[in-house]
């Protein structure tokens, strides 16, 4: 048995190592390790409750919106506050604009690009994808680029700004829409429709979002298979046999996505005409459920169990850090360095949900409100590299539609935010659900200002060490029988796991 270290990442927010075992040409055993220490829940100790939503969002760049979202609810939850229509609606479309561009920037610049490498320029489809893929010089890069630059400008109306937007309250957005520029905001959204629909499925979203199983799914594949950038990704499927790489623990968490207003009845705006795709009917107040999903034997239905939050817990026990001898559920939870700890591989700490590893990110959300394609793939393949990147893809062109509807509901004569009144002792708890998967913020005030802060990120989840009964993270246990071929000293077939997960190791260490 060899090892091999694996790191730094190209491509990936942030620092990451992966130290392998690897034994006859295949990964052994995995240990994932989040390289740096950065100590927000340090710095926000002492601090007025307020001073979160300046702080948080500088957590990240890429998903500084999400950790925004997060903290105003968790000081939403501790003063009791609800926000109003408007302010909902105005909040989930600042939140799903970050999150797809999210999802457009892993496409098109973190993942696809790995197959440009020469290592697979045997394959029939390589000079296609090298053409459309390759860093810096790939006609779609440039496409989606320049696409991606246009769709913030939408945080430029909705939050006044991005990165580190400051317009989400706890009580609302800060930054009301009148009736002129939702008719601009909605041109916006339907112009990145407009690209999805050219250059990315080369089909109608609403035919895509029709298609209800992986056999559906190729048959709309084998219509035009040289047409869009989803139809080459699922060209090389299984010809990198992506769908048997990269198995995860098969248990995945959602918190719920883009809360629902409680009044989203609104009537029709001049200017405004109804969508045909969004689908306001919540389940559990969300767009997209909160559950957690769990999957069954191959071939067999999984099911849909309901999230207990007081079942998070986080194990310190590998991590440089305090870990008090168990494992301590957020609210309690403790995050203070501890340097040359025995045992001790990464910064990040162990979250398990009922003590048992989960995986979250957009692969979760759509099992867990019931998309039929991605349940089919999952209950067919399980979790793995090629239904991850699916999800990414059903949850693009599905939150598209979903926008065009958040839009339209807005009255632009109705409030967008109410005051915030905090009282000077209590806890919260603000969940959300970035694009990389679930987040949480846990925040206990004493005497009005912030005694403890704890933050649980989609990464911490998936890049989680082992814990104390030796039960490895959800990436540390799909690195496992990856294929390691000789002389390689960064697998393409690792890089390809750990892209699937679109780590945010920002995020992780805070």
């Amino acid at each position: 048995m060899s090892r091999l270290l694996v790191g730094p990442f190209n491509r990936v927010e942030g620092d990451l190592e992966v130290a392998l075992e690897v034994q006859d040409g295949r990964v052994a055993s995995a240990q994932v390790n989040a390289t740096m220490y950065r100590g927000f829940e340090q710095i926000l100790q002492g601090k007025p409750a307020h001073d979160a939503l300046v702080y948080v969002p500088r957590i990240c760049g890429i998903c500084s919106v999400s950790q925004s979202v997060a903290a105003a609810r968790a000081l939403a939850d501790l003063g009791g506050i609800t926000m109003p229509a408007n302010g909902q609606h105005a909040t989930n479309l600042i939140l799903a604009t970050e999150n797809l561009a999210d999802h457009l920037t892993h496409f098109y610049l973190f993942f696809m690009p790995d197959f440009c490498r020469p290592i697979y320029a045997a394959h029939a489809w390589h000079p296609e994808l090298v053409r459309r893929f390759a860093t810096d010089t790939g006609e779609r890069v440039r496409l989606a680029i320049a696409a991606r630059q246009r769709w913030l400008m939408l945080l430029g109306t909705l939050g006044g700004k991005w990165p580190h937007t400051h317009a989400i309250e706890p009580g609302g957005s800060s930054r009301a829409i009148d009736a002129a520029e939702r008719v601009r905001l909605l041109a916006r959204v339907r112009e990145f429709r407009a690209f999805l629909e050219r250059e990315m499925f080369a089909s109608p979203l609403d035919v895509f979002n029709a298609i209800d199983s992986e056999e559906a799914l190729w048959q709309w594949y084998a219509h035009n298979p040289h047409a869009g950038d989803v139809r080459l990704f699922l060209s090389l499927v299984h010809d990198a046999q992506l769908q048997h790489l990269g198995p995860g623990p098969g248990r995945y968490l959602s918190y719920g996505a883009y809360a629902q207003a409680h009044d989203s009845a609104a009537p029709a705006q001049e200017g405004v005409a109804p969508t045909q795709g969004g689908f306001a009917a919540t389940q559990g107040g969300f767009a997209l459920a909160r559950g957690v999903w769990c999957d069954g034997p191959l071939g067999q239905p999984g099911s849909a169990q309901a999230l207990d939050v007081s079942s998070i817990t986080e194990d310190a026990t590998h991590a440089w850090l305090v870990d008090g001898g168990v494992p301590l559920h957020p609210m309690q939870g403790v995050t203070q360095p501890l340097l040359d700890k025995a045992g001790a591989y990464t910064w990040n700490k162990a979250p398990r949900l009922n003590q048992q590893v989960v995986e979250t990110g957009a692969i979760a959300r759509q099992l867990v409100s019931g998309q039929a394609l991605v349940r089919d793939v999952v209950m067919r393949h399980g979790g793995t590299v090629y239904t991850r990147v699916l999800a990414r893809l059903v949850e693009l062109a599905r939150m598209v539609s979903e926008m065009e509807h958040w839009l339209h509901q807005i009255v632009p004569e109705q409030p967008f935010c109410v005051p915030t009144h905090l009282p000077k002792d209590g806890q919260g708890v603000g969940l959300s659900e970035a694009a990389r998967g679930s987040l949480g913020h846990w925040v206990c005030l004493e005497g009005g200002r912030i005694a403890n802060y704890q933050i649980v990120a989609p990464t911490g989840w998936n890049f989680s060490p082992r814990d104390a009964t030796g039960q490895p993270g959800a990436l540390e246990q799909a690195l496992v029988d990856a294929p390691v071929r000789e002389g390689e000293q960064t697998p393409v077939a690792v890089q390809h796991i750990v892209r699937s997960f679109d780590p945010c190791m920002v995020c992780t260490v805070h």
